[in-house]
């Protein structure tokens, strides 16, 4: 029984705290001291009745009302350039799982690609009261920079820099992992190559492997050559012609494919499908990003393998940092990728 008092009604929409109040007959204050376990300073009779009366409404304390309460949300905001791309999810696991271990939640706000949103991202996700921010984002907005400092909270750049942002940052060491792929193909063989990249202006990332794929090729004197291709969006009748023209200027020497990431990946197979070629036989290859798929499409991919969950997790890490109060310079941490070889850039000749 109720002590006396008429069972509580259960409100339209989710009950308050003044609902519970209410229905038990106390003030807002005595609620609240019951809800963050101030049970003392209540009489056993009257936490009986907000207890009962918490059950009724089935009332749920909002997270972020007592974290504000407290001056910590313990949230961390997470925003990624293209959750379609596998490099972002995987990064946002090694994030997800090196915040929750410290205790903390992340929220995701997803670019889609779109650099015009990144001032956004950063005001909506401020808006939550996130302590920090771990920005994966095209570095294309000036005002993104301005945003963050506005806010005065700390944040980590993963993968790509952004220009006039002082802040810690996190990617892989871009020109080792093209070092290891390029070296990789002319070491089995194929001289002439070719670079398939997403628009490359504005995004540092695409920036440090296109300039590291042409350094590596630059004052050979083995008759190996590169080019660079740049994919706009659906243009695939001009993927299909830069492939034709690569067997072209190669004849009769091997010739293959740097993808620089997943999704160009995609594109690249879903080419050499439509020419009716074979990776490893008409075409080697080896892409950017270890997915689940690579090894399925056609006798295996040859991938640099990027170290997803640790860019995550240090990016975190050094973020948490910030937090507990570590006044350092801006740190720049590179991490390794690992070649991972397989049919499609084997030996010229020699079979799966």
């Amino acid at each position: 029984m109720n002590a006396g008092l008429p069972p509580a009604a259960k409100p339209e929409g989710r009950a308050t705290i003044a609902d519970v109040a209410r229905a038990a007959g106390v003030s807002k204050a005595t609620v609240s001291r019951f809800l963050n376990h101030r049970d003392t300073l209540l009489t056993p009779e009257i936490a009986s009745k907000v207890e009962k009366a918490v059950a009724a409404l089935g009332y749920v304390p909002s997270p972020m009302a007592q974290a504000l309460k407290r001056g910590r949300s313990r949230l961390i905001g997470l925003v990624v350039a293209d959750i379609a791309n596998p490099f972002s999810v995987a990064v946002l696991r090694g994030a997800e799982k090196a915040a929750q271990q410290a205790g903390y939640l992340v929220m995701l706000f997803n670019l889609g690609n779109a650099s015009a949103r990144e001032r956004e991202g950063i005001e909506a996700l401020a808006a939550y009261q996130v302590e920090g921010f771990i920005l994966n984002t095209l570095g294309a907005d000036p005002s993104a920079a301005g945003e963050v400092a506005r806010h005065g909270k700390p944040a980590v750049l993963v993968d790509r820099r952004h220009p006039g942002m002082l802040a810690d940052f996190v990617s892989l060491d871009n020109a080792d992992a093209v070092r290891q792929a390029v070296g990789h193909l002319l070491g089995n063989g194929y001289r002439e190559l070719l670079y398939v990249t997403e628009p490359v202006s504005g995004v540092s990332s695409r920036i440090e492997r296109e300039s590291a794929f042409r350094a590596c090729l630059a004052g050979r004197d083995d008759s190996s050559a590169g080019r660079v291709i740049e994919l706009a969006d659906g243009d695939d009748a001009a993927l299909d012609q830069a492939l034709r023209e690569l067997k072209r200027r190669a004849g009769a020497r091997p010739a293959a494919v740097l993808s620089s990431n997943a999704p160009v990946t995609l594109r690249v197979a879903a080419a050499v499908a439509r020419l009716g070629w074979q990776f490893g036989s008409e075409l080697g290859f080896v892409g950017f990003d270890e997915t689940d798929w690579a090894p399925l499409v056609g006798a295996g991919l040859s991938t640099i393998e990027q170290p997803t969950d640790d860019i995550g997790r240090v990016a975190t890490s050094c973020l948490l940092e910030r937090l507990q109060g570590r006044d350092l310079p801006p740190r720049q941490i590179l991490l390794a990728g690992r070649l991972v070889p397989r049919a499609s850039s084997r030996v010229p000749g020699t079979r799966a």
